[in-house]
């Protein structure tokens, strides 16, 4: 059954959940769907920062973080996958996150960008024991976490020397 019939025949609070946790489905384009919805934080993730600051940013991860808990677990729960890469509300909260270190350029968001999808992708530890033991909508969520942990800190420490260097 494709993810088009399944969605169809959901309900509305599934359909929100689905749409939430795809973030407006690009979760369901081709190849990379990861990247997809990294991709697809960034517009959301400039205008949290230009009107509400880094601390806008850090708020809204707060708050897709619990959301993504729930409409990651009702999403597994209607495709019936155990991590479906097609839900990337998680990459959603970790570009968030990265991006609330560092400034309002279009430099530095390709820097966190770049090194939040690294660390996503490469999982190292911890973030590779969490992807693999901590299941469900929290499974989902925190490695994800983890890795804009790891990507804010070098995006943030890259500021600095540039900031002291230059």
């Amino acid at each position: 059954m494709s993810n088009f019939s399944i969605f169809s025949e959901s309900s509305a609070r599934e359909k929100l959940a689905i749409f939430l946790a795809t973030w407006g489905f690009s979760g369901f384009l081709p190849k990379a769907p990861g990247t997809w919805g990294s991709l697809a934080a960034l517009p959301a993730g400039a205008l949290i920062q230009f009107y509400a600051g880094s601390t806008g940013l850090l708020i809204a991860a707060i708050v897709l973080f619990a959301v993504g808990i729930w409409c990651s677990n009702v999403y597994v729960s209607v495709y019936g996958k155990e991590d479906p890469g097609e839900v990337v509300i998680d990459e959603v909260v970790g570009v968030f996150i990265t991006l609330a270190f560092v400034p309002f350029t279009l430099f530095w968001y390709l820097i966190a960008f770049a090194l939040f999808r690294l660390f996503d992708i490469l999982k190292p530890f911890p973030i590779n024991l969490l992807d693999r033991h901590v299941k469900g909508g929290v499974g989902i969520m925190v490695d994800d976490v983890v890795a804009a942990g790891y990507a804010a800190s070098i995006a943030f420490a890259l500021f600095l020397l540039f900031t002291l260097v230059l």
